[in-house]
């Protein structure tokens, strides 16, 4: 266990952003899955702005890699495109 002020706070600190940050990744698997669902439907479009957008805000945020969301994103995008040829 850390002996000094600083240690301890920094230990703190890890928890609570540790559970921030897996809020913010269940909320955008959320939205990844609600866009899932809406696909083929009328509101695909908006279900893919937002989850694009909260998948930005991950990378805002810190909890996702630029590189990563980008690749999720073209993802959905191209499953929106599919839906949308049919």
């Amino acid at each position: 266990m850390a002996d000094h002020k600083s240690a301890l706070k920094r230990i703190r600190q890890t928890k609570t952003r540790t559970i921030r940050n897996k809020d913010r990744i269940s909320r955008i698997k959320t939205f990844i899955k609600k866009f899932t669902l809406a696909l083929g439907g009328e509101n695909a479009e908006a279900s893919f702005s937002a989850a694009q957008s909260e998948i930005e805000r991950g990378v805002s945020k810190g909890v996702l890699h630029k590189n990563a969301a980008s690749r999720k994103i073209s993802r959905l995008h191209k499953m929106l495109k599919a839906s949308v040829a049919k």
